[in-house]
C-alpha cells in the first residue's frame, strides 16, 4: 500500500451515493463514467465556487454530477445535460431529491445557444458537444474567474477509431484563446483546465 503523502486516494472523500450509482452504471454496461481522480478535482473545484452556477455536459448516469454536487456549497445550482435519457435515468434515480440539480434531456448545443454568455461560474464538458463541437459557444457561457474543464485526454480503451488525432487540436484551440488560462495535466485520464481572465 502506498503510505505516501502524495498519495491522492487516501484523501478523497467519495459522495453519499457513487457505490449506488456505480453499482447501476456497471450493470448498464456504461462505460464512460469519470474516475474517482477526476471526480475529486471536480469536487474541490465545485467548493471554490460559492453561490455558483455550474454546468455539465454529459450526465451519463450521474458519477460526475455527484462529485461536483459533494463539493458545492447550498446555495450553488448544478444544470446536467444529456440525450441519452435510459443513463440519465440513473441520475434521476440518485439525484434527483437534490433541490441544486437540473437534469436536462436535450442536445447540448441547442441548450448552449440558449444561454446567457458569461453566465456560468464552472463547466464541465464531458460529452462530444461543448468540446469537440461547439467548443466556441461552450466557452462564451464560462464567467471571467470561471472553470472549463475537460478529462479523457490520455488514451482511453473505448476511444473509436481516428479519435486520438483530435486531443491536439482541441487543446491547440484551447491554448489559443487569449480569454483564457489553460493548464494541460496529464493526469487521472488527462485534464485540462481552462479558466476564464477577466477584462484585458
Amino acid at each position: 500500500m502506498d503510505h505516501s503523502p502524495l498519495n491522492e486516494l487516501s484523501y478523497i472523500e467519495s459522495p453519499p451515493l457513487l457505490e449506488r450509482i456505480l453499482e447501476r452504471t456497471k450493470q448498464l454496461g456504461f462505460n464512460m463514467a469519470s474516475e474517482p481522480r477526476t471526480g475529486a478535482l471536480l469536487q474541490a473545484l465545485a467548493a471554490s465556487k460559492a453561490h455558483g452556477r455550474l454546468l455539465e455536459l454529459g450526465t451519463g448516469t450521474g458519477i460526475a454530477a455527484a462529485w461536483l454536487l459533494s463539493g458545492m456549497d447550498s446555495d450553488s445550482t448544478l444544470t446536467s445535460v444529456d440525450t441519452d435519457a435510459s443513463v440519465q435515468a440513473v441520475a434521476h434515480e440518485y439525484l434527483a431529491d437534490d433541490r441544486r440539480l437540473n437534469l436536462v434531456l436535450g442536445d447540448a448545443l441547442q441548450f448552449l445557444e440558449s444561454q446567457q454568455p458569461e453566465s456560468y461560474d464552472l463547466v464541465f464538458a464531458d460529452a462530444m458537444p461543448g468540446k469537440y463541437e461547439g467548443l466556441s459557444q461552450c466557452l462564451s457561457v464560462v464567467k471571467p474567474g470561471g472553470i472549463y474543464i475537460i478529462d479523457d485526454m490520455l488514451p482511453q480503451p473505448n476511444w473509436p477509431d481516428g479519435h486520438a488525432a483530435k486531443i491536439p487540436v482541441l487543446i491547440e484551440a484551447l491554448a489559443k484563446d487569449a480569454a483564457f488560462r489553460v493548464v494541460p495535466i496529464g493526469w487521472a485520464s488527462g485534464i485540462v483546465i481552462a479558466v476564464k481572465r477577466g477584462p484585458f
